[in-house]
């Protein structure tokens, strides 16, 4: 058996073998766990916010038919999805906070652990 077949063969096995559990890996998982909930929202959030605004502005422009009624519906909504990008970034920050609080202890502990000031 060459060394080339010797390396493959652990290479395959590593991806075999159980995981350990590495303290850099946990805290970056702790880290994405309070901040997931943030991230997904604002995104949601953007996303509606901004296709019910572009719907606002296709009745504001008369793409979706003319007169007076669809003028106001257009513009309604326009100040509709505005709304929502506006409280976007103010929730985002607030949620982000209540997750940082919620695992700061743990995040702080590991942190401790692995850069040896414990």
């Amino acid at each position: 058996m060459n060394d080339l077949d010797k390396i493959y063969a652990e290479s395959v096995a590593k991806d075999y073998m159980p995981r350990e559990t590495n303290k850099v890996r946990q805290l970056k998982k702790l880290d994405d766990r309070a901040k997931l909930p943030a991230f997904v929202t604002a995104l949601s959030l953007g996303v509606i916010g901004t296709l019910i605004f572009g719907a606002g502005m296709c009745f504001g422009l008369g793409v979706f038919g003319t007169g007076t009624v669809i003028m106001v519906t257009g513009i309604l909504l326009g100040l509709i999805g505005v709304a929502i990008c506006v409280i976007n970034y103010p929730l985002f920050k607030k949620i982000l906070k209540k997750g940082k609080e919620k695992y700061a202890f743990e995040i702080l502990e590991l942190a401790k652990e692995i850069t040896g000031e414990a």
